[in-house]
């Protein structure tokens, strides 16, 4: 049997009422929190932890209990978010309608267009490696999981993911080069290309 408990039944059972907020407000504060990373374990304590160790069973109690394990935590936490709360609105007046169209065509346009076409860019480095000529791959070589070329020597560009499914059994006779997409850019590994 399968049931269903709303978050408003789970507050009557435990008899909370947790604060009204005005409209977007909380979506602004969990960003400036993401950035400032104030509610992190360093600075308010591991709290899946501390609820487990907590000896009560009411919300006053776990608020004067936790408040007795981590006296600046509260404080500590809301300063950093407030801080980046202020950096943001400093960043939201710098908003306009240019900045805004610039950020979408960034988006549509610049993002997609590297994002899609990052095999080129792979090719081009390793064939630079290699010293030799590299191409895309014609819509009938990508059908037999041909990428593309350097030199002569057929290649198929995967995530480095793909590595345990090619052991499973997949054959495709190229070199394989395998990417890893990093927070700047992406890192590659290859095989000796002949």
């Amino acid at each position: 049997m399968k049931i269903k408990i709303s978050n408003e039944e789970i507050r009557e059972y435990l008899n909370v009422q947790p604060p009204e907020f005005p409209k977007y407000t909380t979506q602004i504060i969990n960003l400036a929190n993401q950035n400032a990373q104030g509610t992190r374990p360093k600075v308010v304590g591991q709290l899946s932890d501390l609820i487990q160790k907590f000896p009560g069973r009411s919300m006053a109690e776990w608020e004067e209990w936790y408040l007795k394990q981590n006296p600046d935590a509260i404080r500590v936490a809301t300063e950093k978010i407030l801080e980046m709360v202020q950096s943001l609105r400093d960043a939201m007046s710098k908003i306009d309608r240019d900045l805004v169209e610039q950020w979408v065509k960034d988006l549509v346009i610049v993002k997609t267009f590297i994002g899609l076409r990052f095999q080129e860019a792979i090719l081009k480095r390793v064939s630079g490696i290699r010293r030799c000529d590299y191409r895309l791959a014609t819509p009938e070589e990508e059908a037999r999981g041909i990428d593309g070329y350097v030199g002569e020597q057929p290649v198929s560009i995967k995530p480095d993911t793909y590595k345990a499914k090619r052991s499973l059994g997949e054959e495709i006779m190229v070199s394989f080069i395998y990417y890893t997409k990093l927070k700047d850019g992406i890192e590659i590994e290859f095989e000796e290309v002949h």
